[in-house]
C-alpha cells in the first residue's frame, strides 16, 4: 500500500528554516481553558476544579469533583462548557474530563469537608501518618480522631486510648480515604 502525505511548506522566522504547516499549530492558554471552566462551574455550584492540565500537543485534562460526587453527566456538562467555546478551526485539540479518583489525595478544604465521618490517612509535618476518623473541617484546621494502644502508666500490658489531632490545612503533607469494605 502506499500512503500519500502532503504538508504544506512555509517559510517561518525560526532559523530561517522552511517547516511544515501542522508544526505552526497554535497552543491553547491556560487561562483561557480555566476561564471557560469557571463560567461553566458558576452554573454548578455544586461542583469544582482539582486540577487543569495542557499539554504542548493540545490535549486538556481537566479534573473535577462535586459536594455530592460525580457522575457522568456532570463530566459532559463541564466538556460542553469547554468544548463549545472553542473553535477547532482555530484550535486543534483534545479533551478528557474526568471525576477524582477514590484514592486520590485531597487536594481542597471542600474535598476535606465532603469527607467528615470516612477515615483518612495523613502525613503530616508533625505526624508521619495517622490513620483516622475525620471529624470535623474547618477553614484553617481538620480535626482527627483515632485509637492507639499504649503501654498502661502503671504494670504491664497496654490499654486503648482515644487521640485526637487538630492539624492546619498548610501542615498537611497528604491525605487519602481510606477505602474500607
Amino acid at each position: 500500500m502506499l500512503y500519500i502525505c502532503t504538508a504544506v511548506w512555509q517559510k517561518t522566522n525560526l532559523r530561517g528554516q522552511e517547516v511544515p504547516s501542522f508544526y505552526n499549530k497554535k497552543m491553547l492558554k491556560e487561562s483561557t481553558v480555566r476561564m471557560l471552566i469557571d463560567n461553566g462551574l458558576e452554573e454548578r455550584k455544586d461542583l469544582f476544579l482539582i486540577d487543569l492540565k495542557i499539554s504542548s500537543d493540545n490535549k486538556i485534562s481537566v479534573v473535577i469533583d462535586g459536594d455530592e460526587g460525580v457522575s457522568v453527566e456532570d463530566c459532559i456538562f463541564v466538556s460542553r462548557a469547554i468544548e463549545h467555546n472553542l473553535d477547532r478551526e482555530e484550535e486543534d485539540f483534545s479533551l478528557e474530563v474526568t471525576s477524582v479518583g477514590a484514592t486520590s489525595p485531597l487536594t481542597q478544604k471542600r474535598q476535606f469537608k465532603k469527607n467528615i465521618g470516612r477515615t483518612l490517612q495523613v502525613k503530616s509535618k508533625e505526624h508521619k501518618k495517622i490513620e483516622a476518623t475525620l471529624t470535623e473541617v474547618d477553614d484553617d484546621h481538620v480535626t482527627l480522631e483515632w485509637k492507639a494502644r499504649e503501654p498502661k502508666p502503671v504494670g504491664k500490658g497496654k490499654i486503648t486510648v482515644e487521640k485526637l489531632a487538630k492539624i492546619a490545612h498548610d501542615d498537611i503533607l497528604e491525605a487519602k480515604v481510606i477505602i474500607k469494605f
